[in-house]
């Protein structure tokens, strides 16, 4: 029974200057996955989607409440402070919201034109 021929062991054949048929056609089909997950076609993931529209409830909470710190929007949604800061980070990355620091604690406001 024959190995069969995984991405690995096509790339050490062709490493070592063994380039048969079955081993080009693995590697030819490699490339086509990686130029794909390279070029954003991709559709967004089903927590992808979540986020978005979490994203768009902390946002109208910052706009409706002021300024809060992180903890304050992962308390309120019952999020970890994790996520709370990475979508508070994308939300800012967007424009929408401004992060500032006082007396070295960090809060997030609605931007200016928002």
């Amino acid at each position: 029974m024959a190995n069969k021929m995984t991405y690995a062991t096509a790339i050490d054949s062709a490493l070592n200057g063994n380039i048969t048929d079955e081993v080009r056609e693995k590697l030819e089909t490699l490339k086509v996955q990686l130029a794909k997950r390279n070029s954003g076609e991709r559709k967004p993931t089903k927590t992808q989607k979540e986020n978005e529209g979490l994203k768009e409830d902390i946002f109208a909470y910052v706009s409706e409440n002021g300024a809060k710190r992180a903890g304050d929007v992962a308390t309120y949604f019952g999020i970890s402070g994790q996520k709370a800061s990475a979508l508070l980070k994308q939300i800012v990355d967007s424009g929408r919201l401004e992060k500032y620091a006082e007396k070295r604690v960090t809060y997030f406001k609605v931007a200016e034109g928002f």
